[in-house]
């Protein structure tokens, strides 16, 4: 099975699944903790411009950096980082910390890991829209806009810590744009495309 390389210096929509639908996030602490380790172990290697945490699957819209070193923990030299290492050390992290919490063993992930290029402005459009709306899409909410735990709240706060939201809000036009970009009818068939069957 072909798995698509990380380009650096390219966008990629990174998406998966608990393994046989199984839930990857039992309860309200590990969506904060999914983050946590994400920007512990990406932050250095990834740009991320949206995201949407959903019970059983998660949606990460990405730019790989380039010629990414840091130090050695030693001082003693510098380490090229891979943006594909670094994600497989945060879902390994993230597995091992839910397999204990939980007393469950195996994996927690389907395998590989999906990741799709994103060649155009239109899908990369199409992406934002799609993680912001994936919670209405699936029928966790009726409402996009009460669900916690993707990127749309973080970006209108214009916070930074995860999500590139000012680079997020210019490629739309501002704040104001924004706001009125999510606010049209979503149609399900504009994103068919994207979405996890």
């Amino acid at each position: 099975m072909y798995i698509q390389p990380l380009v650096e210096a390219n966008y990629f929509h990174i998406y998966n699944r608990g393994v046989n639908g199984e839930d990857i996030f039992k309860e309200q602490r590990n969506y904060y903790y999914f983050l946590q380790q994400y920007t512990r172990y990406c932050s250095d290697v990834l740009e991320t411009f949206a995201y949407a945490l959903l019970k059983n699957h998660f949606h990460l819209l990405v730019y790989v950096k380039e010629n990414v070193s840091v130090p050695k923990n030693n001082g003693q030299g510098i380490i090229q980082l891979n943006a594909s290492k670094q994600l497989s050390h945060f879902f390994n992290s993230y597995a091992q910390a839910v397999n204990k919490a939980y007393n469950r063993t195996g994996p927690l992930f389907e395998s590989p890991v999906e990741r799709k290029l994103i060649d155009d402005d239109n899908y990369l459009t199409s992406v934002i829209y799609y993680c912001h709306f994936n919670a209405q899409l699936h029928e966790f909410v009726k409402d996009f806009k009460d669900w916690e735990f993707s990127s749309y709240h973080t970006i209108l706060e214009n916070n930074c810590n995860i999500v590139a939201s000012q680079k997020v809000l210019d490629w739309f036009g501002g704040l104001v744009a924004f706001k009125n970009a999510h606010s049209g009818r979503f149609k399900n068939n504009d994103i068919e495309k994207f979405i996890i069957e």
